[in-house]
């Protein structure tokens, strides 16, 4: 008797199978970086709902290690009392992804949550390996706290929050600034679907290694790209103290390859008394916040996830 297979919600097994009959496509080492990069961007804008309209979308940019890092404000309002605003990190194994492919999901964030969002464009591998990317989250996030003239707006309070790879970046941007305090105090971080502890050898990347939107084969490309230091907290920051973690909300998907490192790092987590929900989503893959408009039920997961948001930030007032 063939044990039961994982629990795929109909929405999303809609998607997959729409994917599947499409034929077999190259993989993300198979491609160039162009083509790669062109690819992601592809599926964001074919799966993604189109970007609401806000009264503030501005391309700005703030000195980084290695030059200025391009940046991009998002608020519903033309102007703004002080109060705190989310960083984004967005996701693409720190290889492939841009502010064009997070465009829609930036915009929804700041939409749902009527709060600034400030998207960081950090440098990004082979070109420029660890730890370029998380220099660039960290000076970026550091900038902001400042509330500089370019914001317009005062900066109470920082919400680091990103998605796979960007979620790798918001809890390692939450651990170098409670080591090393900023401005304006972290008040909350958001790591979606995060690479935290090494995803090599995990049962979920043996589980999930193909057929689940991202594969075995891409985490290993990123990883060989990006080029991390597997001692270093920077890279992996199950390594780092978690003692003094702002509240959080972590969010797993149960069809994910690297789910398991999200779950260690709710295990830190618990291990350290720090306040904390983790939601993971059921039946769902790596990467659904940026599939609504092609699964039906993900628009409601990431309204969830703001709900849980707002809740954590009430019980911290």
């Amino acid at each position: 008797m063939t044990e039961p297979g994982p629990f795929i919600r109909p929405d999303m097994k809609a998607f997959l199978d729409g994917l599947k009959a499409l034929g077999p496509r190259p993989t993300v080492a198979e491609m160039s970086l162009e083509e790669a990069r062109n690819s992601y961007r592809a599926l964001h804008a074919m799966a993604d709902r189109p970007a609401r309209e806000l009264a503030v979308v501005r391309d700005l940019a703030c000195p980084g290690p290695a030059g200025n890092i391009p940046l991009r404000l998002y608020d519903t309002k033309a102007d703004r009392e002080a109060g705190p605003a989310m960083v984004f990190f967005h996701g693409g194994g720190f290889v492939i992804g841009d502010l064009e492919t997070h465009h829609s999901l930036c915009a929804e964030l700041c939409a749902l949550m009527d709060m600034p969002l400030v998207a960081v464009d950090y440098r990004r591998a082979p070109e420029a390996p660890f730890p370029a990317a998380v220099d660039d989250c960290e000076a970026a996030t550091r900038w902001i706290a400042g509330s500089p003239a370019e914001l317009q707006r005062e900066i109470t309070g920082l919400i680091p929050i990103g998605d796979s790879a960007g979620g790798n970046a918001t809890v390692v941007i939450s651990q170098q600034l409670e080591s090393e305090p900023a401005a304006t105090p972290v008040i909350l971080q958001v790591p979606i679907f995060p690479l935290v502890s090494d995803a090599k050898g995990s049962e979920s990347l043996e589980q999930f290694s193909e057929g689940f939107v991202l594969t075995k084969a891409a985490v290993e490309f990123f990883d060989q790209s990006y080029k991390p230091d597997r001692n270093d907290p920077r890279a992996f920051p199950i390594l780092g103290d978690h003692a003094q973690t702002p509240p959080t909300v972590l969010v797993t998907a149960s069809l994910d390859p690297i789910r398991d490192s999200g779950r260690d790092y709710a295990a830190a987590l618990a291990d350290a008394n720090t306040r904390h929900v983790h939601l993971e989503i059921a039946g769902v893959t790596h990467s659904f916040t940026n599939l609504r408009a092609a699964v039906a039920g993900a628009q409601a997961d990431l309204e969830g996830i703001v709900a849980a948001m707002n809740s954590m930030l009430e019980k911290t007032a």
